[in-house]
């Protein structure tokens, strides 16, 4: 009898650290802008993410604060979400430091759209996130390429399919990343692309990636420009898989 009670004991406390770490998840959505261009799809981006968290067990924070990020902060989240950043969204090396040493540890990022052209002076951050923006042409339709077919932010994906967005082009692109999607250059109209990109990737030029740098687990999309994509429900689910990838949930 009294082995079973122990047994029975065990399994409880089990359930229950099981239930209070999926209770736990937590998120902060940091939408900070320094200087410069601010994208109009912040509040309805905030909502979808917010509408993400309810609907699939993590909750959501939401700040555009550089305090915020201290080491005893920054422990209390799963992943940190930088959702459309730009610029500086630091005001000193103590908060840099503490996001670096939360990516160290183990943490998760996401990087949604204009987070490319966060933190433009500082290279560690560039490597983290897998590139630093250059530029974009006009706002159109063109073909996006799905790379890999199994990973949860792309397996529901067509192999290629039709988009309207800011085609966006980095440098410096980390050779650790794993190219989940690409931009199909030969349906972009850009008087430019033979400058920049040119053909260094061919026909293809990579638009959304994930990898593991530092210590922690980045995924990155530069699709999300307009407010109206926060209603669409592949790139929700686009975004949620790599929310839940970051995370390490298993699907």
């Amino acid at each position: 009898m009294k082995i079973r009670r122990t047994a029975l004991l065990i399994i409880l406390a089990l359930f229950s650290t099981l239930s209070l770490s999926a209770k736990e998840r937590k998120v902060l959505v940091y939408t900070k802008n320094g200087e410069g261009y601010v994208h109009d799809n912040i509040a309805a981006s905030v909502e979808a993410l917010k509408k993400l968290g309810a609907e699939n067990g993590f909750k959501v924070d939401v700040s555009d604060d550089p305090a915020l990020f201290t080491d005893a902060n920054l422990r209390k989240y799963d992943a940190l979400i930088f959702n459309n950043t730009n610029n500086d969204v630091f005001t000193n090396d103590e908060q840099r430091a503490a996001f670096k040493r939360y990516i160290q540890s183990g943490g998760g990022f996401v990087g949604i759209h204009s987070a490319c052209g966060t933190e433009r002076n500082w290279p560690w951050f560039w490597d983290m996130l897998g590139g630093k923006f250059v530029r974009h042409p006009a706002y159109q339709k063109f073909t996006v390429r799905t790379i890999v077919t199994d990973h949860p932010s792309t397996a529901f994906l067509p192999a290629t399919w039709g988009w309207e967005d800011e085609a966006y082009y980095l440098s410096n692109l980390n050779p650790d990343i794993t190219v989940l999607l690409a931009h199909d250059l030969s349906t972009i109209r850009d008087d430019e692309k033979d400058k920049y990109p040119g053909k260094v990737f061919g026909d293809l030029f990579p638009s959304a990636w994930c990898h593991e740098f530092d210590g922690g687990r980045e995924w990155y999309t530069s699709y999300g420009h307009n407010p109206l994509h926060y209603q669409d429900p592949l790139f929700l689910k686009h975004l949620l898989g790599g929310i839940q990838w970051v995370m390490g949930v298993k699907k």
